[in-house]
């Protein structure tokens, strides 16, 4: 059935596979975002679709539009970009998503908030289930985006027992794809242009703490289906592939892939850089039956053609 949906932060990366993929499922799309880490050239071919609406807006200021769902995912991502304006971006998951519950509460629009693997943040389990409560540092350079989250998944529980507002949370863990931002500074990105431009690969830390990459497809198909289960589930609920990687690993991979000359080069791990990072998904398997199905070679050779292609369209040549 045809719906109205909302997709704050669309322009974004994973914002726009979403909208993408809405709207190929027949659905009436309004994309809101502020372009700060978001970018035009993501949805540029869906501005066509008569059923897709572009709107420049910060989440910040109240929004009204008549929709069926919000997918709230407006907030720089990256540790380059939401370090770079902190404030800007607590202020953006706070304000952002209690302008989103208003909305959702007055309409009574069902509300899908983007929450982060990061509000476990260095964690003293493995794998993160959704139970732990994380060990997060609350003053330091990544609290501004971790405490943000963690801020907006209890503005979302409390909309939800105190006015009945009807509500998901998703907690994303490490993704990748077509789209990335090219200075997004996150280590997939990271790495491939590293290559693809025969630069030394730059791994903080020895390169032996671990990650586990999800290629964006798998996402998207993990946030519909929570957005679709019943009012009841509210979450918060993993999503993520639990295939552990190391870092080191996945340089040698990129290198290998791309049959670059680049070398290693070790700096210092960042303050609060977690040392693993894997999610139990087991909840998402119950109620969903979730089961990300692109392995990472899979995901890197089509996240690499997409650098590939910038690349050689901003040089004339790239590997």
């Amino acid at each position: 059935m045809k719906k109205k949906i909302l997709v704050t932060g669309g322009a974004g990366f994973i914002g726009s596979h979403l909208c993408k993929y809405l709207l190929e499922k027949g659905n009436d799309v309004i994309c809101l975002d502020n372009y700060f880490t978001g970018s035009k050239d993501n949805i540029r071919d869906l501005l066509d679709n008569h059923n897709f609406e572009l709107v420049r807006h910060d989440v910040i200021n109240p929004y009204y539009a008549e929709v069926e769902e919000i997918f709230n995912l407006a907030c720089p991502a990256s540790p380059i970009h939401y370090q770079y304006k902190p404030i800007k971006t607590t202020k953006t998951s706070v304000l952002g998503v209690l302008n989103c519950l208003e909305l959702a509460t007055e309409i009574d629009a069902k509300l899908l908030h983007a929450s982060t693997s990061e509000v476990y943040g260095d964690p003293l389990e493995n794998p993160q289930k959704e139970t732990y409560w994380g060990n997060v540092n609350p003053i330091g350079i990544r609290s501004c985006y971790d405490e943000g989250k963690r801020v907006s998944e209890t503005f979302c529980a409390d909309y939800n027992r105190q006015k009945g507002t009807r509500i998901k949370i998703i907690r994303i863990f490490n993704t990748y794809g077509p789209n990335m931002n090219v200075n997004d500074g996150r280590v997939v990105s990271n790495f491939i242009l590293q290559a693809l431009n025969n630069e030394d690969i730059t791994i903080y830390g020895d390169g032996t703490q671990t990650r586990c990459f999800q290629y964006v497809d798998d996402l998207i198909k993990g946030m519909v289906g929570i957005m679709e289960t019943d009012d009841s589930f509210l979450g918060p609920v993993n999503l993520g592939n639990p295939v552990e990687i190391t870092i080191l690993q996945l340089a040698e991979k990129i290198i290998d892939m791309t049959n670059s000359k680049s070398g290693l080069v070790f700096k210092p791990l960042p303050c609060d850089d977690p040392k693993r990072r894997k999610p139990d998904i087991s909840l998402a398997r119950k109620v969903i039956g979730y089961a990300p199905s692109v392995s990472v070679e899979e995901g890197l050779a089509a996240t690499i053609a997409y650098f590939d292609k910038i690349l050689k369209n901003d040089h004339g040549s790239a590997i």
